[in-house]
């Protein structure tokens, strides 16, 4: 048996290694990217040359003012995807005071509250800092789930708030799309363009950056992104530990997600670019699966696997 604090620590060290190892990816991809397109347009391929430092300004420009405005109007983009209703105390006392009691264990502030009218169970949490929060649930949710089961639930929610989750999945998106953004300049680049200096002998230093800068814009796209979702699924098990904290209750949580798991009828309010801020996959049947490598490309861990930590807890 492993107590909560154990757990969350271990989350915690765990999610902090994918983090640096997602940095280094980041940083040494960057460096040979840019190098190789200083060289290629006509650079010496050094690490003060101007054409690779002004490429990993514009894809950080344009990356970061791309993900800042999803970051900064997150709330408001998704609970309009979502079709959500601002929660009303009276209709929906259950999910006040459990919010209410929730928020008081985090010490958080209070978070606005949302319903999506959709009998499919799940919930998620989005906004930019605990003092923006919002944390919406389904109607399905609200009725299938008891008391204890609904805290576990608003607990993991309220964690991805207290933790920056949101922050934190910003930033990685932003390094992530500069990656993809100087890949795809470079690949773009080598494939239409012309060399500046004309048939330059590139024997060397100058060929090296070149081949590694292809090599890395093309692996390292796929490779960053593989590492941000490794990065989401480390999260959504804090989220379960830190939950667990609040609560004192794994087996309400653990409960939860089961019945949201066993629940087959699919959320019609759920797409592609908001089903990773659930609390389980609301693409029925994907969350389920076996397969080593197309877990791979999940937002969330196995429930196997999170049934297992939360067990490891009672």
């Amino acid at each position: 048996m492993t107590n909560v604090y154990e757990q969350v620590d271990a989350n915690k060290w765990k999610s902090g290694i994918v983090v640096a190892i997602f940095a280094v990816v980041v940083a040494v991809s960057v460096y040979f990217i840019s190098m190789g397109m200083a060289v290629y347009f006509g650079g010496s391929g050094g690490t003060g040359d101007i054409g690779g430092v002004g490429m990993i300004g514009a894809a950080l420009i344009i990356s970061g003012l791309m993900s800042f405005t999803g970051y900064w109007f997150s709330d408001k983009i998704v609970l309009g995807i979502s079709g959500a209703r601002p929660a009303d105390r009276k209709k929906d006392f259950l999910f006040y005071t459990v919010a209410e009691n929730m928020s008081l264990a985090a010490q958080v502030p209070m978070p606005k509250l949302y319903v999506i009218d959709d009998s499919a169970p799940n919930a998620f949490a989005t906004g930019r800092d605990p003092q923006h929060a919002v944390i919406c649930a389904t109607t399905g949710i609200l009725s299938k789930l008891n008391r204890t089961e609904l805290e576990g639930v608003i607990a993991h929610e309220m964690s991805h708030v207290q933790n920056y989750d949101i922050r934190l999945m910003s930033v990685v998106s932003i390094l992530v799309g500069m990656v993809v953004l100087l890949g795809d300049m470079f690949m773009r680049a080598t494939w239409w363009g012309s060399r500046s200096r004309g048939d330059r002998d590139d024997k060397g230093s100058g060929a090296i950056f070149i081949v590694l800068g292809l090599l890395f814009a093309i692996l390292s796209p796929i490779v960053a992104q593989l590492i941000q979702l490794s990065i989401s699924r480390r999260r959504e098990l804090l989220a379960d530990a830190s939950a667990v904290k609040l609560t004192r209750q794994p087996e309400g949580l653990l409960n939860a997600l089961v019945k949201i798991s066993g629940d087959r009828e699919p959320l019609e309010a759920a797409n592609k670019a908001t089903a990773h801020l659930y609390i389980i996959n609301p693409f029925k049947g994907v969350h389920g699966t076996r397969d080593w490598f197309a877990g791979m490309f999940n937002t969330h861990p196995p429930l196997a696997e999170r049934v297992k930590q939360l067990r490891e807890m009672m």
